[in-house]
């Protein structure tokens, strides 16, 4: 009579298991290579602005409008870096640099001294008048007010104080509009720290203040960061009321790209290198400090 061998049986056994598990192995392959292929096309949507950009800025600008192809330097065109040495000679463009540079940072680091102790006081505190919760919506519904429904009422303000065209007034005003994004993500960082820790530290003699400063403010110093890494783009991108509030000495990046125009029509050179100017300082910044940003945007969700 037929008897299989044990070493046959022994044979067959991988080859079964491998058939069994095979299948499951090609269909992850082949779906980690379908959502790879659609994350890379979905990139290149988005990047590819930034490319044609970028390619604009190296192009002479007869070929600014006659590049064939998908404008790859050494391949469509010969690069050149004569339109950023001219950008980069015109003072107004080294100013609006300045301008935004200072006006962003100093907005950043003033929202962030105001909206840091209202944030732990909403967090910690339990206000009777108006409850935290509609304290809290208040702050949001400044996110929701149209910038444009302000624009007269800042302008007559700033008019009023001397303070149109001035670092001062675009600082004020980009920090009014970037407080509550603080208030809002930096209390949730507040909230998720056990109180406990403040408490022991009260039982030690510590104060509210001394609580804030030496316990919670160092626990949530990440979140902080990224809060100020994510309103630093805000401000920095600001436009309406810089166009409205500064006309010469505190003119920023983005009014001064809206400024590429000239008799002939929009220099399209100029304005692809003052585009690149503006992106890669905040580019710059969230590349060294993604992580944080990532922390920060996960936290930012609203209790109440």
């Amino acid at each position: 009579m037929a008897i299989s061998s044990p070493s046959r049986q022994g044979s067959l056994a991988p080859a079964i298991g491998l058939r069994r598990y095979w299948p499951d192995a090609v269909d992850r392959q082949i779906r980690y290579s379908l959502w790879s292929l659609v994350a890379i096309m979905v990139s290149m949507v988005f990047l590819f602005p930034l490319f044609w950009g970028l390619s604009t800025s190296l192009r002479p600008p007869l070929e600014t409008f006659t590049v064939n192809g998908f404008g790859i330097p050494w391949i469509d065109f010969t690069p050149t870096l004569d339109n950023w040495v001219d950008q980069l000679e015109v003072p107004e463009t080294r100013r609006a640099l300045y301008n935004s540079t200072t006006i962003a940072t100093f907005a950043t680091l003033l929202a962030l001294l105001i909206g840091t102790p209202a944030a732990y006081a909403l967090a910690r505190f339990r206000f009777v008048v108006m409850p935290n919760r509609d304290l809290t919506i208040m702050f949001l519904a400044q996110r929701i007010l149209p910038p444009v429904a302000t624009v007269i009422p800042f302008y007559l303000m700033m008019s009023a104080v001397g303070l149109l065209d001035t670092h001062i007034g675009l600082i004020l005003v980009n920090a009014t509009f970037i407080l509550p994004f603080v208030v809002v993500i930096v209390r949730q960082g507040f909230l998720d720290l056990p109180v406990e820790l403040e408490e022991a530290a009260m039982v030690d003699g510590a104060n509210h203040f001394g609580a804030f400063m030496r316990i919670a403010l160092p626990l949530v110093a990440p979140v902080v960061a990224a809060t100020g890494l994510i309103i630093f783009g805000k401000a920095w991108n600001e436009f309406l009321f810089a166009l409205a509030i500064a006309s010469n000495e505190a003119i920023t990046i983005p009014v001064h790209m809206a400024g590429t125009a000239g008799t002939r029509g929009v220099y399209f050179w100029y304005l692809a290198v003052r585009q690149m100017i503006a992106i890669l300082p905040p580019v710059l910044i969230a590349l060294i400090a993604q992580r944080y940003i990532v922390r920060g945007l996960t936290m930012g969700a609203i209790r109440g």
